[in-house]
């Protein structure tokens, strides 16, 4: 695998966007993402700028993008993990019973798939979970849309389990997601700073 996995840079904003909206194309986004092209493509800079800032490692920690940038300097693959605190109601109204992060806006370019690239990314993120002291992460969890059936199969792979927990992910939808998890393993050290 020819590609760097790190986390993006605040200044980085254009980039960012780019690849967001490369994955809000894909054939797939409507199950994938709770976002639409129509609406990024919309969103002033400022928009994408402060994002960028806030999952970079000059942020405030809540969150990291994690990307794999090819040699060339394209990037390949992007996703993005977010801190979730026990006790206090996350973006999708759940309250967490134990210190979590949540893997989100997960994208591999059709033509890096099966690379690699998302081991990686899913590898980095797993790492930089592990490493958080304050707080002390238990579990990585994402959701998975009910027919994104290739996903689910690379999450099953990557070691997250189904926990039985579904949701609709827009008020008054049918569709269904699944929450999978990823539980700390008892092994793991918190070297990683990002």
């Amino acid at each position: 695998m020819d590609y760097a996995i790190r986390t993006i840079r605040a200044h980085e904003w254009e980039k960012a966007r780019e690849i967001r909206l490369t994955a809000l194309r894909d054939p797939i986004a409507h199950l994938a993402f709770l976002d639409t092209y129509e609406a990024a493509v919309e969103r002033p800079e400022s928009f994408w700028r402060e994002r960028a800032e806030g999952a970079s490692d000059d942020g405030p920690g809540g969150m990291r993008q994690f990307v794999a940038e090819a040699p060339d300097g394209r990037w390949a693959g992007t996703l993005t993990v977010l801190v979730e605190r026990a006790a206090v109601e996350t973006l999708l109204g759940d309250v967490p019973v134990a210190e979590q992060t949540h893997v989100v806006g997960v994208f591999v370019r059709e033509e890096a798939r099966g690379s690699g690239v998302i081991d990686a990314l899913f590898e980095a993120a797993a790492e930089w979970s592990w490493s958080l002291v304050e707080p002390r992460i238990e579990r990585a969890r994402l959701y998975v849309h009910a027919e994104n059936v290739r996903a689910q199969a690379v999450y099953r792979r990557l070691g997250y389990a189904a926990t039985g927990v579904r949701v609709a992910p827009h008020e008054g939808e049918d569709a269904v997601e699944w929450e999978h998890e990823l539980l700390r393993p008892a092994s793991a050290a918190g070297s990683v700073s990002g």
